[in-house]
Formats: C-alpha cells, structure tokens, sequence
C-alpha cells in the first residue's frame, strides 16, 4: 500500500477545485509543493502579468505547430548541425511569408529532449539513437533564429507520451522508464497500456518530475510560452491505473464517498496543470502556459481533461487553443457549433481562445470530400474564429503551409492574415 498515491491530495484537490469554481481565482492549494510560492503569490504574479499580456496584445495569435515529423533528423544522410539549421531557416522563412507570428515547435514527443535536458535523454528524432547527444542545441537555436525573424516560439511539450508502437524503437538507458521499471518502489511510476508506454499521473513524483521539466525549459530557454498537446490519458479503460484506483478508494471510502474514475483522474490531470502553471509563473511570469486539446468537449473530459475548469478558474492555463479539425459539414461537430461552444466555455478573462486549425486536411478527400467542395474553408473558419472574438488562430500543420493540396486554401487564407 505504501507504493500507492495517497488520498490527502485528492481530498484537498475536490475542496479547492469546489471553493476555486465559486470565487473563480483561486490557485488550488495541492500546486503549493515544498519550496514553491505560496498559491496567492503566484496567484497574483500571474494574473497582472497575463492580463497585462492580453491588454497590451496588438496582433492576434496567428501560430503554426512545428511537429517532430517537420524536425527530424533521423532519417537525414546529413544529420548536422549545419543541415538541421538549414531545416529550421526554411521553417522561419516559410511561416514568416504565410503571416505566421509564432512556431509551436515540438521538443519532448517521447519523454525525451529536443534540448540539453539532465531530465530526459536526447531524442532519437535527431540521430537515430535516443539518448545521443547530436552535438548541438536545437532548441537554443530555434529560440534564437525565431526571435531575430520577429517570431515568438511556444515549446510544445508532450507531457505522458513515452513511446507509441515502436517509436522509439529503443529507450535510451537514462530514460526515467528504463530508470523507474528496475526499481520496485518506482515501477508503477510508468504504465504500458496497449501499444504504448506512459507516465502514469496518479503519483505526486510523476506529477513534479514533468513540473520540474517544464521548468528546466523555461529557466534555460528564452521560450515565449509553453504548450501541452492533446494527450493525457490514453484510454478510459480501467485498467489502466487499476491498482492506483483501487488504493485511492481503499482509503478514501474511510473518509467519505470516494470520486469516480473519471473524477479521479480528472484531479490528477489538474494537479499537473495546475503545479507547471505554477511553476512556470514562479520562474518566468512572462512566459504563457496553454494547452491545446481534442476539439471535441465531451472527449476532452473522457480523457481526463477537465478543460471546464482550466478555462474558468485562476491557476491552470493562459490559453487554451481546442483543436478544431472539422469543417462547417462535419456531422458530429460542425465548426460553427464548435467555435460557439468552446466560446461558452472560456470565462475567465485572463485566458486567451485560440481555435485550432487542420490545414492538413484542406483539399482531401476526407471527411466525406467536404474539404474539397471549397477553397475557402480554412479563410471562412478564421472570419467565424474573429466573429466569436477568439484571439487567434493555430494551424495544423507547418508542412501544409506550402503544399500542393493545400495550395488555394493557404492562399485565400493569407489574404485574410496580411
């Protein structure tokens, strides 16, 4: 039993989550761990400055996600420095032409490093092996070429995914999984499920080792911001996190009526959210912390997404950008339908609405063929997106921004971002 997550900070978690919704800001208590500002700190430090940043905020977000498949250098025959910046120059220059302002640019796909981390090993993304050093810093020069371009750059970080089928094919010795799965006391710090491997969030250590990355980032890099992506749990099956759960309600049923599954999970999602935002604000209260989830509500929730609170109540997000890859057709989520929902959804003023865009998806034959019925989708949904005072615009993904599918869509939609 003693392996198992304790219930103090769930129990804590449904108090302040309870009390925070009322008075809408509130940092809950549980992000306060040892040697952290207290909670009203931090509270106050980053609601002035996100709200300073909105205020002040001349352009909207007009973002392009840069995807590991855009940066890898594993399947290069150059696999260089040099080779790896010329990559990223045509990144900046591209997005820069197409009236981008900001890269989100993917640097822990896996549980690894796009950067030097002391905390997860190099990706393999960029020489094949993971946990070998290419030589370089690509982060710290993606930083520094998107600022001298007038760009701002986002980290993207996601933050359960180890590995997914066989990618990587291999985990790099100093990998925390291949770490925790030979200690006892540990092994249930990390799950595989499936065809996948994953931090298992149900533990304060998982939770603070993935807050300590984060930071890690932003007190080594000059990023403008943080993202986490749409991954959170993999699944709703119980199994999962059974034994976890099973202990929590052990102990909770002593005490009162325990949470459900999702309920529970939910809480261990948020007091992740919650102790990055923290911890991002505590070292760097300019830097902005957002997340972009499944455009779809209900599955958000289903995954242990509880975006209802992040975007009502202080202490979790600066942003929330929803993935919207549906068009104005689609039979279970119309794009209209969508956008005013997660409008609803957003009300606490210090946090920003971006609508995820799927670029990708522009003149295929997906989706029914709807996507080819017209070449001024992706222009229509950013004219809906400002029509519902959204903040701005993320397009999936960088490698559609110049491609023949694509090509009359991105231009109708330039036409409408210069």
């Amino acid at each position: 039993m003693k392996n198992y997550p304790k219930i103090t900070a769930a129990i804590v978690l449904v108090f302040v989550l309870v009390v925070s919704i009322m008075v809408k800001q509130l940092v809950p208590l549980f992000v306060n761990n040892e040697g952290q500002t207290s909670s009203s700190q931090i509270s106050s430090i980053a609601t002035e400055q996100t709200v300073s940043h909105i205020a002040e905020e001349e352009e909207e977000m007009r973002a392009v996600w840069v995807p590991f498949m855009s940066l890898t250098m594993s399947s290069e025959n150059d696999k260089s420095e040099a080779d790896f910046q010329k990559k990223f120059d045509k990144i900046v220059k591209t997005s820069k032409e197409k009236g981008m302002n900001t890269l989100i640019v993917q640097v822990r796909p896996f549980g690894d490093a796009f950067y030097r981390s002391s905390l997860f090993p190099w990706s393999h993304l960029l020489t094949g092996t993971q946990g070998q050093d290419p030589g370089y810093d690509p982060l710290k020069y993606m930083v520094k070429t998107a600022h001298e371009n007038g760009l701002e750059i986002h980290a993207w970080v996601n933050p359960l995914r180890i590995q997914l089928n066989t990618n990587p094919s291999e985990l790099a010795e100093n990998h925390p999984y291949t770490q925790w799965s030979k200690d006892e006391s540990r092994k249930r710090w990390i799950v595989e499920y499936e065809n996948g491997k994953y931090f298992n969030p149900a533990y304060a250590e998982v939770r603070k080792y993935i807050a300590d990355g984060v930071k890690e980032i932003v007190q080594n890099y000059d990023v403008d911001g943080i993202q986490f992506d749409d991954y959170f749990y993999p699944t709703q099956d119980g199994v999962f996190d059974q034994a976890e759960y099973d202990a929590y309600k052990e102990e909770a049923s002593q005490n009162g009526v325990p949470m459900e599954l999702l309920e529970w999970r939910q809480a261990n999602i948020n007091a992740m959210v919650s102790q990055v935002y923290a911890e991002v604000k505590q070292t760097k209260p300019e830097v902005v912390f957002g997340i972009s989830p499944q455009g779809n509500l209900q599955n958000c929730l289903n995954m242990g997404a509880d975006v209802r609170t992040w975007c009502s109540t202080q202490g979790y997000i600066d942003y929330i950008c929803p993935q919207l890859y549906v068009n104005f057709e689609h039979q279970v989520l119309p794009f209209g339908s969508a956008v005013k929902e997660w409008r609803n959804v957003v009300t606490n003023p210090s946090v920003s609405l971006y609508f995820g865009l799927g670029l990708y998806k522009a003149g295929s034959d997906v989706d029914g063929g709807t996507w080819q019925k017209s070449n001024t989708i992706i222009a229509d949904q950013i004219q809906a997106g400002r029509e519902a005072n959204g903040n701005g615009f993320m397009f999936y993904s960088y490698d559609y921004l110049n491609h023949e599918q694509t090509e009359q869509e991105v231009q109708n939609a330039v036409k409408l971002l210069n």
